[in-house]
């Protein structure tokens, strides 16, 4: 008798008062590439955490090929065959890369670990995953957001894997890191592995997946062939109602300028950067993972420092000294790495929303507990963030409720100059049209957006500029309607600026 891979009927998980799972079913077959699609909160992230092993369900039952299955840790689901890449990275920053991907099942004999026996298989692993480029004994830390999403990849595949779960793996992943990535995954499926790919971007799951399942608060809601279902259904099937724009506009003008860059160069980074932001603008960087738009951001913020050149701020015309000084004037910064730069976990919502800004809810040296808690509430609500209450840790949140709570601290914090590097990772389709319109909005008021997406249609879609960066170089910058996203990939990838016209840095002027 044939069984399926894996069998999850009525999968029920409670937190407090909050049903975070319903009665889910879930059925994968060998060799499948199997979609989790839903809003954020949906579910998906707590039914995978519950087939990872990492928490228990309160009711339900799991098979493994016909087997029970009820995994007491995550370690007991890797030995029976189940791995997960959670999509906020669980890697140990100041252990090397071979330590990161053998940890918990490391070769070793007479309690002594067998070093090279161990290298031995993270190099083979790396190899398979094309990227033997990365060095075994480097540090986690010193390594890019891709590569470290690559060696979480490796962790999964280290034991003889029958069900890979991929939570958002794409997301730090450049266009040819997702293609390798795609390859990888149709390789495993071939071999029979049962893939769970949970992405927010649909045109991924079209690209990849056999099959999908939608959740919607908690509950299944169906399951099927991709193919047999266009993405205007399943969105609204995801959404229990029907949407009708991705890429909202708000009408808004260009006013004068605010921001300069005067042929910044960084120690490590960016060079010979020009380029100026104006009031009222929604300016995009585009580049491959690596080209520098994130040092740049950070730069501007006061976080890297500038080896040569000047950023002027309004008036202010002196390198920056620290984000301190540059939230003074007026400038705010969303982090691509909310989980250890761009939010304090384990501090309250409230926290985390109002801190940059604690001054305006201070009287004589006091805090004003009921006007933070206002501001709070109003900050939260703009961007329909999904919570308990204020002061529950912002790490008991789904991912892309997150990153809206970063972003409503920026709200919060009224900085005239928005800096956003990814600022819908992990965000639902649903979500990302609301951000783009809170964008759009923000640029009504007079406020300057500088954003960093590695996501093309997005750029196009809500940008009035975009600034097409290449190995550390601005090779063009011209408004959206000019680029295609054909002329705007070959920008970033082979820094050409394209037939047009001929661009400088100095484009922004």
């Amino acid at each position: 008798m044939n069984h399926p891979r894996l069998l999850m009927a009525n999968i029920v998980k409670h937190f407090g008062p909050t049903t975070a799972l319903a009665g889910v079913d879930l059925e994968l077959n060998a060799g499948e590439i199997h979609a989790i699609v839903g809003e954020n909160g949906a579910g998906k992230s707590t039914l995978m955490a519950v087939l990872s092993g990492a928490i228990s369900p309160d009711a339900g039952t799991m098979y493994l090929d016909g087997s029970p299955y009820r995994p007491v840790d995550p370690r007991e689901a890797r030995q029976r065959g189940v791995a997960i890449v959670h999509q906020e990275l669980s890697l140990l920053p100041h252990l090397s890369v071979e330590a990161n991907v053998v940890l918990g099942v490391e070769a070793h004999r007479w309690s002594f670990l067998r070093h090279r026996v161990n290298r031995t298989r993270v190099r083979s692993i790396l190899a398979e995953l094309e990227r033997s480029e990365i060095d075994p004994s480097t540090p986690i830390e010193q390594l890019s957001m891709a590569d470290r999403q690559i060696v979480e990849i490796a962790r999964g595949l280290l034991l003889d894997v029958k069900v890979l779960i991929l939570d958002e793996p794409t997301a730090a992943l450049n266009q040819n890191d997702v293609a390798k990535l795609f390859l990888l995954m149709r390789r495993l499926r071939d071999r029979g592995v049962s893939v769970v790919f949970i992405s927010h971007f649909l045109e991924e799951v079209e690209a990849i997946a056999d099959r999908f399942t939608v959740l919607r608060d908690g509950k299944r809601i169906i399951s099927g062939d991709r193919s047999k279902f266009s993405q205007k259904f399943v969105i609204e099937q995801m959404l229990g109602r029907r949407f009708d724009e991705q890429f909202p506009r708000v009408a808004h003008e260009r006013g004068e300028p605010i921001l300069h860059l005067h042929d910044v160069s960084l120690f490590r980074g960016p060079q010979n950067i020009s380029l100026t932001l104006h009031r009222g603008e929604i300016l995009g960087l585009a580049g491959l993972v690596g080209a520098g738009r994130t040092e740049l951001l950070r730069a501007i913020y006061g976080l890297d420092l500038v080896r040569s050149g000047q950023i002027q701020v309004g008036v202010f015309s002196s390198a920056p000294t620290d984000p301190a000084s540059q939230i003074e004037r007026g400038i705010g910064f969303l982090s691509e790495d909310r989980k250890n730069e761009g939010l304090a976990l384990t501090q309250s919502i409230q926290d985390n929303v109002t801190l940059s800004r604690l001054q305006l809810h201070a009287n004589y040296g006091f805090l004003r507990v009921e006007s933070l808690r206002h501001a709070a509430r109003s900050c939260l609500s703009r961007m329909q963030v999904l919570y308990r209450d204020l002061e529950q840790a912002v790490g008991t949140l789904s991912g892309g409720n997150q990153q809206k709570v970063a972003l409503a601290r920026l709200m919060h914090q009224g900085a005239d100059i928005w800096l956003m590097d990814e600022p819908t990772k992990g965000i639902d389709i649903a979500s990302k049209a609301e951000i783009y319109r809170q964008i759009g909005e923000l640029a009504a008021q007079g406020k300057a957006i500088l954003m960093v997406s590695n996501y093309l249609p997005e750029l196009l879609g809500i940008c009035d500029r975009i600034a097409a960066m290449h190995r550390g170089r601005i090779v063009a910058v011209r408004e959206t309607k000019k680029w295609s996203q054909s002329e705007l990939l070959a920008a970033i990838v082979a820094g050409t600026s394209g037939a047009e016209a001929t661009f400088t840095t100095n484009a922004g002027e």
